[in-house]
């Protein structure tokens, strides 16, 4: 049986339907496979309120740095917030939200939440701040926390191949926490480097099968990198 094909002609397209308020779901770790593209379609279309979900909030005027330059974002969930000094700004005013999350517990709640699995216990956190107001449970005399998944009305995603169909394949650390963004959004847009036809792709190097996919467009990606170090 033919799959749907799931291409989209335009950026605007893309995120047909995204509106204030929402909650939208980032892959990318620093700026390794960030879903850049659809990022700048964000600040494009100068909607506000939002809460992003993302390991990180990018650096300051680039990857979702440059939503917080708009004051687009009213939350963020991440991991770590290091590089971007607008971030730290925001936050001391008062101006943005953080929920800083341990990073396998956000990796883990996404999954859960892409999953339909509403929550899960964990030890991480327990006795921390993390650990604040959420129930807790022993298991063979340990603690544990119970930690909410978390979905999206939209996930982002940067893929490096994909067909038609919106079969993934992902390049090397790009992987990151693009698989499990793509899981978790009600609608889930991913931006690739190439498109091929059904067909051409090994089936056993999928990561992400397209049953998750709902729009998918290809892309020209300027891939900056985070730090750069040089030997002396």
């Amino acid at each position: 049986m033919a799959g749907l094909d799931k291409r989209v002609a335009s950026y605007h397209e893309a995120l047909e339907g995204l509106r204030d308020n929402m909650t939208v779901l980032a892959g990318g770790f620093g700026l390794c496979g960030i879903p850049e593209n659809l990022i700048a379609e964000i600040r494009r279309r100068d909607v506000h309120g939002l809460t992003v979900v993302s390991n990180n909030c990018g650096v300051d005027g680039f990857g979702l740095g440059i939503l917080l330059e708009s004051r687009q974002v009213r939350k963020v969930i991440a991991s770590y917030v290091g590089e971007n000094a607008l971030f730290e700004e925001l936050v001391i005013k008062g101006e943005l939200e953080v929920e800083l999350t341990p990073q396998g517990s956000l990796a883990e709640k996404i999954r859960a939440g892409g999953a339909g699995i509403p929550a899960f216990f964990t030890a991480t956190g327990y006795g921390t701040p993390v650990a604040e107001g959420k129930e807790v449970r022993e298991f063979a005399g340990r603690p544990y926390i119970l930690e909410p998944a978390i979905t999206g009305d939209f996930a982002i995603v940067k893929g490096w191949k994909a067909d038609w169909y919106g079969n993934v394949i992902y390049r090397h650390t790009a992987q990151n926490f693009n698989p499990l963004m793509a899981t978790a959004g009600k609608i889930t847009v991913v931006e690739v480097e190439e498109i091929v036809p059904p067909g051409e792709l090994d089936p056993a190097a999928i990561h992400t099968p397209g049953i998750y996919v709902d729009r998918l467009i290809q892309g020209q990606f300027e891939k900056r990198i985070e730090q750069r170090t040089l030997r002396a």
